[in-house]
């Protein structure tokens, strides 16, 4: 960040993407924790790496991406769940950048669950 007009254009721009989610129930939404431990452990470029996908890929009219507070599991940092209508909710663990653009194309485009990061693969259910 060179300025604070980049960083209000920042602020901006995530603002935006958060206003996306209304409260459409016929939206996929997906929350990213964005609470101290999730953004300590990695929770912004999740975030962000999701909203701009999701943008980029025009599915802004079945997809909201939001953040949350603090999930309650800070040693599964950061955490991303998917709630579907009519469906269990999904909670991926330890999240990446690049984890989040799988789960974008597997489970949010695929349908497929992405077993092998949500939290049921820790061993808690």
């Amino acid at each position: 960040m060179k300025s604070l007009a980049e960083l209000k254009a920042i602020r901006e721009k995530m603002q935006s993407q958060v206003s996306l989610r209304g409260e459409d129930h016929d939206h996929i939404r997906v929350m990213v924790g964005m609470a101290t431990c999730g953004i300590a452990s990695g929770a912004r470029p999740v975030l962000t790496t999701l909203s701009n996908l999701v943008q980029e890929r025009k599915l802004t009219d079945k997809i909201a991406v939001t953040q949350t507070g603090c999930i309650g599991l800070c040693q599964y940092e950061p955490i991303v769940e998917v709630m579907e209508p009519g469906k269990d909710k999904v909670t991926y663990i330890k999240m990446t950048p690049e984890k989040a653009e799988e789960v974008l194309e597997r489970h949010l485009i695929g349908g497929h669950v992405v077993e092998k990061y949500t939290l049921s693969s820790a061993g808690i259910k």
